[in-house]
């Protein structure tokens, strides 16, 4: 399910049969708009989010709060939340916060890692009375927080104040409208035809005109929910000319209980079954709802609250995917399907169809009308599992569903099913083993026999999408454990004289990780008393486009109006790594209706190549392709669907050349290098080697990670029609570069092409360079065809044509006792950075980039410190294991302790970083809960937790000084408001909100008396990126500048009337001929690096954090659960505590994303798998932690930076890692039990694929090697 734009559908019963059949009022329903065609909403009222509120009319309380609470950060996720809010609260007006949570276990945010949205949240929730909705005061981190600590320091910890929020009334909310009603309720219901360009939809309303219709129409698909067609449609080409949408038939959406079950229609949707089924449990003795409790706990993590909502039951049993979380327990289940066709009715058990029994293929012309699930029986045990790269709103990698049938009062097993989804390309059904086992007591060498029995029976594909078989196997059969040891724990509660349940220690394993709403406090030093009230600097301001982003009126890229004339463009994108192309044929492609050219690189009137480096940048590939991915072509037409449609038409041949060099091992067996290769050393590491015993060499992997902006790359070209100019809107960190890059492109001067940015939906480094390139394509094609041009690039296309963050082998030898270090194979960028916090007196790394047939990389937060100072905190870690100290006391021990020189000989005064770590072990009480953890652990055999604790120095700096130059434009204007210019983008990390403070101060005038509109090369030339968390040190110190310089010019005038008013000052000023515009300027810092010395000062200042994660996992499965993080970190005195908050909170669940989550899986011909939320998992509400405390040091200066503040946007990523360490201390603690081998390597990201490998038992050795028996796992 994609994060993208949603809406909200209501339905009156009479035109919702669910509603009708089930006695429900009028219903209130999210859902992706990009999955819901137009065609089913005939009769429904559809809110966006523009019809829930806006600044024009009202603004809902939805919205508000979103926006206050600081839960907006790019906004380009925000409308979505709010519809997600907004339908739950129509629904709820009261929610619990466990409703809250499923409510958004289908939205996606890349900025804010949650928290601030929750916050919002909480506010509409019923609250215990213990509760504190201002602050969200999490009690067992509150108690952890000295009473001195908030006296001393003046430290607060609300960043909002629920007074200012309007309050929720149901009875203001929009009415479903009479006009539909009266129709719903006057008009005959009648079969409904839609007929498009290409295709028909057929929408009837009674069983035998389904019928009819599909005998007419074998080959139509039935489309309910438009879960399985449409993405087949959009992602896969595939194309339908009839399509048949039932789901207004009555018969389809029968829910009806009977003697012996449930029956619930095939259109029912997955949130109907949800909420009958929930209602049945409640009502029915326990004995007869064991399967409706399996099959409740599938559909609570199947896809979100908005996928649910419209995906229908019998869609996902007939769409036979490997991934149905529901097939294999509803297989095994024993449920029926009602089948139907012309004149013939069956009923056919739906395990017949995965099992191979009888007649059990399903024709073409039938129709599945209902599914029959029954009770279960006394003395029948029934069980469903599913493990997922993440835990809710993600396709299953395997799922299982069993249950057994016992003789009576005996453990004699009298029936046994046994269904696998993921394990083959359908669900499957260990039928053998069922068979085999049937007649035997349930016991150790029954559970030895079926796991044996089961490897041999499921046979295990190697899969396309790069998950291993043997995680595959090894979940299928631990899987059989879980259920064993849940009968038997089942059966000790009938009998528990005969049966003696399982030992203590495996109990938790019987309970799944839940999400849970967490608790939070943010930290922060208050402003001085004497503070001005009007000065807004240091105060938690709301992100100045917050109330827009959540009322959708901001303006992005694709919001932009469309031009008389527009085109939209579509690339064609080489199919092969490394290859010379022979043709390009585009006659079919030019036949395609609405299409107006085809674009080449032949188009391009100059520059088709940029060296930036060595290697250029290409526009348009002219005779050989280097990547999978490379633009070699555009087509433009009149619509974006006809774009689409010529372009997957263009025929590319090609010659493959070699080598195809995929990975960095492949590169350096190819010697395929970039120059220059880095260097840096310190002290004497040779001669220091040969003075120790003990050395220890180590390699550790870490996978690249996509920036995932919720904005894809847009732009759109608008020719002026005169003088060669051109109006280039760009999604882009970087205008600058855009314009000299069309600029190029095109032929023409600089001062033609006039770059504009309003705000960007995240960017995160992404939107540099290449931003640049597509800026081109789009310039070639508006030049070449005198329209404007749209290109927005489809989330698919921007994954597969655009590079992430690079991928690494760090490989080290380290002497344990001394910290001689040997580093190499390392990002060049990240040799200044690799010492993280600790003085490492011999040293020598090198830096080798590789050059790959991959789309070239680029920058992407923290900029190749996260990977290197990975690398330094696992040698660290393996210092600890090696020696027998703990790592935090390796840390302790080598960290920067005094005034000291880096290894490139810049000095650091490393006091704060001391500080953080010191007050980080305090208030993660970290010493008495790693105490509690470990006596966890003791406890509990299959779940264990673990406990990490890492410091951060992260310095700050672009290297040398014209890349921290900036500008600012303030104009006065004679009403006395002021419009604010500066370099930098807005993309999300609250820069145009920071500098309206800035000028506020500055000018001492109110923040609502600035306006900031858009970011331009006409109005600031030659601005740097907005990138290395520089935005608002170097703009901010040019607002200020060019304040000052208004304020110098105003001072006369105010000195003769020091009572006036400002505007009074500013009508004087301007009678006087007193210019009421000024630029601003500030030439960057003076930063520089020597890399034959070895030395040098690239860095003008350091930030300085901590962070202590904990953890526990799951040994059976590998899942694990984020239960606590504590951060404290030194950002100077913060402009904008809510802002800067936000931003390390951001960056730090887009750590856990790189470290533990986000999987970049390529095919052996180098095509990216992961192109898509589908494939690609980054972290969701599910994955934050349950408590979250995020403190700012007090009383801390930076003399380099506007107002003492520090550069906050990219440090905290890096503290992510401290889950990767608390995951490593789980398994290192599940291993020392186990009596395995202490050296073990773990490779980022760390998934539950390689914490199930770590955790090696006899199930994973039963796997890779032979059978040896699980009966000790068993008895402990």
């Amino acid at each position: 399910t994609s994060p993208c734009y949603q809406l909200k559908s209501q339905l009156c019963p009479r035109q919702n049969p669910q509603c009708h059949m089930t006695g429900e009022k009028t219903g209130h329903y999210s859902a992706n708009a990009c999955l819901l065609p137009i065609c089913c909403l005939y009769g429904a009222a559809v809110t966006t989010v523009e019809g829930v509120g806006s600044t024009e009319t009202r603004v809902h309380p939805v919205q508000e709060r979103l926006a206050k609470c600081h839960g907006s950060q790019c906004g380009f996720c925000s409308p979505g939340m709010v519809m997600s809010i907004y339908t739950l609260l129509r629904n709820y007006p009261e929610p619990t916060p466990e409703q809250m949570i499923a409510a958004l276990a289908g939205n996606l945010c890349r900025c804010t890692g949650y928290r601030p949205i929750l916050d919002a949240c909480k506010t509409f929730c019923k609250v215990s009375s213990s509760d504190d909705r201002n602050t969200g005061l999490c009690p067992l981190v509150a108690n952890s927080l000295p009473l001195l600590v908030f006296f001393l320091f003046k430290v607060s910890t609300s960043l909002f104040s629920i007074d200012e929020f309007q309050p929720l009334d149901p009875t203001q909310e929009l009415i479903f409208p009479p006009e539909l009603m009266r129709m719903a309720e006057n008009q005959p219901k009648r079969t409904l035809f839609f007929h498009g360009e290409r295709m028909t939809w057929i929408s009837p309303v009674s069983l035998d005109e389904l019928l009819d219709l599909k005998a007419a129409h074998p080959k139509a698909p039935l489309v309910v929910g438009n879960t399985g067609v449409g993405p087949e449609m959009k992602f896969r080409g595939v194309f339908h000319p009839v399509v048949i949408a039932p789901a207004r038939i009555p018969d389809l959406n029968v829910v009806k209980y009977t003697e012996d079950g449930l029956t619930l229609g095939a259109a029912c949707s997955l949130s109907v079954a949800k909420d009958v089924l929930t209602n049945a449990i409640s009502e029915f003795p326990e004995e007869k709802t064991k399967v409706f409790c399996a099959v409740l706990k599938q559909l609570r993590t199947l896809g979100g609250e908005q996928i649910r909502n419209v995906a229908s039951l019998g869609g996902n049993i007939i769409s036979r995917k490997s991934t149905s979380d529901l097939n294999p327990v509803l297989a095994a289940s024993n449920c029926v399907l009602s089948l139907a066709s012309r004149g013939k009715k069956r009923r056919i058990p739906l395990s017949d169809i995965f099992a191979g029994v009888g007649n059990n293929t399903i024709t073409p012309e039938e129709i599945l009308v209902s599914v029959h699930i029954p009770h279960s029986r006394k003395g029948e045990y029934v069980c469903a599992f599913r493990q997922a790269p993440r835990r809710e709103n993600a396709l299953s990698i395997t799922n299982a569903g069993m249950r057994v049938l016992f003789e009576e009062g005996t453990d004699i097993i009298k029936d046994l099913s046994i269904f696998y989804g993921g394990a083959a390309s359908t669900t499957v059904c260990a039928k053998q083993t069922c068979s085999a086992l049937t007649g035997r007591h349930w016991n150790e060498q029954t559970l030895d026999e079926a796991c044996r029995l089961i490897l041999k029976e499921i046979a295990v594909p190697g899969s396309a999408s790069g998950e291993k078989v043997d995680y595959k196997k090894t979940l299928i059969i631990s899987f059989f454990y879980r259920f064993f040891l849940e009968v038997l724990q089942s059966l000790k509660t009938t009998d528990p004289y005969h049966y003696p349940g399982i030992p203590v220690e495996y109990g938790s394993v019987l309970q799944d990780f839940k999400t849970k709403m967490p608790q939070s406090i943010q930290i922060y030093q208050d402003i001085e008393p004497d503070q001005s009230p009007q000065d807004p600097v240091g105060r938690p301001i709301m992100h100045q486009s917050g109330i827009k982003h959540a009322t959708g009126e901001a303006v992005y890229i694709d919001d932009l109006p469309s031009v008389d004339g527009e085109l939209f463009l579509a690339v064609v994108t080489s199919s092969r790594a490394h290859a010379k192309i022979v043709s390009i044929d585009t006659s079919e492609a030019l036949k395609v209706p609405g299409v107006f050219d085809v674009i080449s690189a032949h188009d391009v009137p100059a520059t088709n190549e940029f060296y930036y480096s060595d290697d250029p940048e290409i526009v348009f590939a002219r005779n050989k392709v280097i990547c999978v991915g490379q633009i070699v072509c555009a087509v433009v037409a009149d619509s974006d669907v006809h774009a689409k449609q010529a372009a997957a038409k263009v025929k590319i041949e090609y010659e493959v050349l070699e080598p195809v060099i995929l990975t960095i091992e492949e590169a350096i067996k190819h010697n395929s290098f970039f120059e220059p290769k880095r260097k840096l050393e310190q002290g004497n590491v040779d001669q220091a080697f040969e003075t120790v015993d003990n050395i220890i060499e180590g390699e550790i992997h870490i996978g690249g990670q996509e920036h995932f902006y919720m904005e894809t790359q847009s732009v759109l070209a608008v020719p002026k029609g005169e003088d060669k100019e051109m109006d280039v809107y760009v999604s882009t960190q970087h205008p600058a570069v855009i314009q000299e890059m069309v600029a190029a492109s095109l032929g023409v001067p600089a001062n033609r092409i006039m770059c504009h940015v309003k705000r960007v939906g995240g960017a995160f480094g992404g939107k540099l360079l290449k931003s640049g390139l597509l800026a081109s394509v789009a310039a070639v094609a508006a030049k070449k065809t005198g329209r404007a041009v749209r290109f927005i690039l489809s989330r698919g296309d921007d994954m597969l044509i655009t590079g992430g963050r690079h991928p690494f082998i760090g490989k080290y030898k380290v002497n344990e006792k001394y910290f001689n270090v040997n580093l190499k194979e390392v990002a060049a960028v990240s040799l200044l950075k690799m010492d993280n916090a600790y003085k490492i007196p011999n040293l020598r790394c090198w830096a080798y980039a590789c050059k790959t047939n991959l789309p070239s990389n680029t920058a992407f937060r923290g900029f190749g410190f996260p990977q290197s100072a990975l690398v330094t905190e696992t040698w660290i870690t393996e210092v600890a294991d090696k020696t027998g100290l703990s790592p935090e006391k390796i840390r302790e021990i080598n960290m920067y302790k005094e005034n000291e020189q880096t290894h490139f000989k810049q000095k650091l005064d490393p006091q704060n970083l001391i500080r953080c770590w010191n007050e980080c072990m305090e208030k993660s009480a970290y010493y008495s809960r790693k105490k509690a953890a470990n006596e966890f652990n003791k406890q509990n055999y299959w779940k264990k937790k673990g406990i990490a604790i890492v410091p951060l120095k992260f310095p700050f700096g672009l290297g040398t000084r014209y890349l921290s130059q900036a500008s600012a434009l303030v104009h006065i204007y004679t009403d006395g408001s002021v419009l604010l210019t500066h370099g930098g983008i807005e993309m999300g990390q609250g820069i145009h909100t920071k500098m309206i403070q800035v000028a506020s101060r500055e000018l001492n005038i109110p923040m609502s008396s600035i306006h900031f509109c858009e970011t331009s090369t006409t109005t600031v030339p030659n601005a740097c990126a907005s990138a290395g968390s520089a935005g608002t040190d170097v703009n901010g110190m040019a607002v200020k500048d060019a304040c000052q310089t208004l304020l110098k010019r105003l001072q006369p005038i105010i000195n003769k009337n020091p009572k006036g008013t400002w505007n009074e000052w500013i009508k004087e000023a301007f009678e006087q001929s007193v210019s009421l515009s000024a630029t601003g300027y500030f030439r960057g810092y003076n930063e520089n690096m020597d890399w034959e010395k070895g030395e040098g000062q690239p860095f003008t200042y350091f930030l300085f954090g901590a962070a202590c994660s904990e953890v526990e996992i799951n040994c059976l499965t590998g899942d694990h659960k984020n239960l606590r993080t504590d951060i404290v970190m030194d950002i100077g005195c913060s402009i904008n505590p809510a802002v800067d908050i936000g931003q390390i909170e951001g960056a730090f669940v887009q750590g856990i994303g790189l470290y533990t989550m986000e999987e970049l899986k390529y095919s052996p011909e180098g095509v990216l798998y992961t192109r898509g939320p589908d494939q690609y998992k980054i972290p969701a509400v599910c994955d934050i932690p349950e408590q979250f405390s995020v403190s700012l040091l007090s009383s801390s200066q930076n003399p380099h930076a506007i107002y003492a503040s520090k550069g906050i946007g990219e440090a905290g990523l890096f503290l992510g890692c401290s889950v990767f360490f608390a995951l490593r201390d789980a398994v290192t603690s599940v291993r020392n039990e186990r009596g395995l081998k202490t050296t073990f390597v773990l490779n980022s990201p760390l998934t539950a694929e390689q914490i199930r490998a770590s955790c090696a038992d006899d199930f994973t050795e039963m796997v890779t090697e032979s059978w040896g028996g699980v009966c000790s796992s068993v008895s402990g």
